[in-house]
């Protein structure tokens, strides 16, 4: 997911020559709509809520057993004597799947840093130190529920914000969010991501293997050498992050951290500018030279200078090149976003959350989370925690000078803003699950989670939607 515009498109119109473009009844009533509804902001945070609502209902229906059966079955993958991986499918999830989670998340970061936002140090400071502030509060507040107590170690868990949701929010709100509000939430959210990993990446580790610790360096450092020798090849990048993947997991270090990094490598510039064009294998001609442009699969148009133009037959070769140069003026970190955030929003984080949100709700339950202190620091943290650090910290910055309020933004927004970070739901989870052990802190994490997501959304909502103007 890029971040540059504040809303997604919602995608190009399908040929009527293609199958989903045409009159077929198939394609009118099933394939166009689901087409838009992949392309809808909110789309993939109405799956995961679906996936969650999956989990509680079937987590706490008389099929419970097959639920917990599933997440505990245990899948075995071995390569000669090298490599053996014996783990539940629960945890293939959290420590496999969710590495091309974080990939895409550090895809945007390198996106952001190149060409978005975050290119900008003047325009990313207010929201990086409202982000700051949504962090520190939270962490302080949840840590006064449970400092010296059992649950302490999840002072982490309050400081995300889950960008899928707060976006899917702020997009079903339309107009009643300012664009330069919705560029604040973006760019806050981002920072949070990076706050969110290297807190992970250091409070949240098992005991370090310092030989595998030197592998993941060592492979690093191939990294940097192959972007220095302009390697490019996408699959050479694969198989050095499997085993960049392995050796992380091995260190102790949790191995998603090795979807970022590996995310943070990718280009996030492309190899072709817009104003050259490709003449033979390796040339380049200026940019008033004739271009091509693509029509039918046999022909293109070749337009000169002077907008004289012709038409030709494309050769396979021809075609190869046309595909090459068309291909090369994106970036390999944007084409690689574009490919897999549909994998990840639609498919991946729904998994995450069925196989995670399934906590035992019950009246006993449910008097333990409420008398919790880490239900009720992680509720306080998101909910109150998140409104008082985005909003006093963004308060701060105006006030000092420091940064210029966003255009068209009133405070009542800001506050509508701080309360939409407080949704933690996906990171949050995943802290719970590196931090607790126990079942009963696990669940009663979990419901804090979704209690406070729930609430920071209504409120956030409701906030944003008294703020509109008029």
């Amino acid at each position: 997911m890029a971040f540059d515009p504040p809303t997604l498109p919602d995608g190009p119109e399908p040929s009527p020559r293609t199958w989903i473009g045409s009159d077929r009844w198939l394609a009118r009533g099933i394939g166009r709509p689901m087409q838009r509804f992949f392309h809808l902001q909110a789309g993939g945070g109405i799956v995961m809520l679906a996936a969650a609502v999956l989990a509680l209902v079937w987590a706490n229906s008389p099929w419970r057993d097959s639920y917990h059966d599933l997440l505990e079955s245990h899948t075995r993958v071995e390569l000669g004597g090298l490599l053996v991986l014996d783990k539940p499918f629960e945890e293939w999830i959290n420590d496999a799947l969710m590495v091309l989670f974080f990939f895409v998340v550090g895809l945007e970061i390198k996106h952001e840093l190149v060409a978005g936002h975050l290119r900008k140090p003047a325009a990313a400071a207010l929201p990086a130190i409202a982000a700051i502030g949504g962090m520190a509060v939270p962490a302080v507040l949840y840590a006064a529920f449970n400092t010296g107590g059992e649950g302490s170690a999840g002072w982490g868990i309050p400081m995300a914000t889950d960008i899928a949701f707060a976006v899917g929010v702020v997009a079903l709100l339309g107009r009643s969010v300012p664009s330069s509000l919705k560029v604040f939430l973006l760019t806050l959210a981002i920072v949070d991501d990076i706050g969110a990993i290297v807190i992970i990446a250091i409070f949240y580790t098992d005991d370090l293997s310092l030989a595998w610790l030197g592998a993941a360096a060592g492979i690093v450092a191939l990294l940097v050498l192959m972007r220095l020798g302009r390697v490019w090849y996408t699959p050479v990048y694969l198989a050095v992050g499997i085993v960049f993947w392995f050796a992380l997991f091995r260190s102790g270090v949790h191995a998603t951290i090795a979807g970022v990094i590996m995310g943070l490598f990718a280009p996030a510039r492309p190899l072709l500018s817009r104003t050259r064009f490709m003449d033979g294998p390796m040339g380049m001609l200026p940019e008033d030279a004739p271009r091509l442009t693509y029509e039918a699969h046999e022909k293109v148009t070749v337009t000169d200078q002077l907008g004289v133009f012709s038409e030709r037959v494309l050769s396979v070769e021809g075609a190869r090149r046309l595909s090459f140069e068309a291909r090369e003026r994106v970036a390999v970190a944007d084409r690689l976003a574009d490919l897999l955030h549909p994998w990840t929003s639609f498919l991946i984080i729904p998994v995450f959350a069925l196989a995670n949100a399934g906590v035992e709700v019950s009246r006993e339950s449910l008097d333990l989370a409420l008398t919790s202190p880490i239900t009720i620091g992680i509720v306080v943290g998101l909910v109150v925690g998140k409104i008082v650090g985005v909003s006093s910290f963004t308060w701060l910055a105006v006030r000092l000078g420091v940064c210029p309020m966003p255009e068209g933004a009133t405070w009542r927004a800001v506050l509508g803003v701080g309360a939409l970070a407080g949704i933690g739901f996906t990171v949050s989870l995943f802290i719970t699950n590196l931090a607790f052990a126990p079942e009963h802190m696990i669940s009663q994490a979990t419901i804090g989670i979704l209690a406070a997501s729930a609430i920071a959304a209504l409120v956030g909502a409701a906030i944003l939607r008294s703020s509109r103007p008029g």
